[in-house]
């Protein structure tokens, strides 16, 4: 394999997958899989353990930066976590007995659908509004939400961090920053549990691809973590729609592409 065609596949794998980490709590296999099935010709069980992988550190050093500046909701967090992992699980072995293309494009469509929102229409809430709820309802509220997120990310196969976001933003009222913030806390932990188990299952991958993607997601990832924390909530609901859109967009295309 050329080396700069692989430098070149996995830094814009890995650029697409960072910035959507670090603006908007995406999931790196998103991007990282589609990119890694079409142009190196991976298999896409193996794709997406790197993309897990990748994902784990970029989710991490970016839930650093939103906790630092104070946009990071980790008592809720936690909660939320424990209900998405354990309901991932009830997903997965509940998609085992329905057909597999059922919801195929569903995080894709979501993606898009959030992209196109914060656009339109962006998310304006305080921290205050969070504050103002008593602790019992928070606690019900993500324990809940932890839930149906859960199920849904192991029934689709993916779309955990799009979900989590919509549901922050839309339900529960988080202003956007806690809301991504809040989102990559719980995805650095749900992406490491993912990540073991594929390669529990099917080995460690090729090392010069994985580290690759590892090393430019965590890059853009804390590129736009910092930049999204010292923009202004409007400027921030524009540029995380745009990228939402743009990645929505380019993923659906490597669909496309690969059928």
């Amino acid at each position: 394999m050329n080396v700069l065609y692989l430098v070149l596949v996995t830094f814009f794998a890995g650029m697409g997958a960072g910035l959507g980490t670090g603006f908007a709590g995406m999931s790196a296999a998103a991007v990282i899989t589609p990119v890694l099935v079409t142009f190196l010709d991976f298999e896409p069980y193996t794709a997406v353990g790197i993309a897990l992988s990748s994902d784990v550190l970029a989710s991490a050093i970016s839930a650093y930066t939103y906790g630092k500046n104070g946009n990071l909701d980790i008592k809720n967090g936690i909660v939320m976590m424990v209900s998405v992992l354990i309901f991932t699980v009830v997903g997965s072995y509940v998609a085992s007995l329905v057909p597999a293309q059922m919801m195929g494009n569903f995080s894709v469509l979501v993606t898009l659908f959030l992209g196109i929102k914060f656009i339109v229409k962006p998310v304006m809430t305080s921290k205050e509004a969070i504050k103002s709820e008593s602790v019992q309802k928070q606690i019900v509220q993500s324990i809940l939400c932890g839930v149906f997120i859960g199920f849904i990310c192991g029934f689709v196969g993916a779309g955990g961090g799009m979900m989590m976001l919509l549901i922050l933003t839309m339900i529960l009222g988080y202003d956007l920053k806690t809301a991504v913030g809040t989102s990559v806390f719980i995805m650095a932990f749900t992406a490491l549990t993912g990540a073991a188990s594929h390669f529990w299952i099917d080995g460690l991958p090729p090392l010069a691809p994985w580290l690759l993607c590892i090393f430019f997601t965590l890059l853009w990832a804390q590129i736009a973590a910092r930049i999204a924390n010292k923009a202004s909530p409007i400027l921030l609901n524009r540029l995380t729609g745009v990228v939402l859109v743009i990645l929505g967009v380019v993923v659906l295309g490597f669909d496309f592409f690969v059928k």
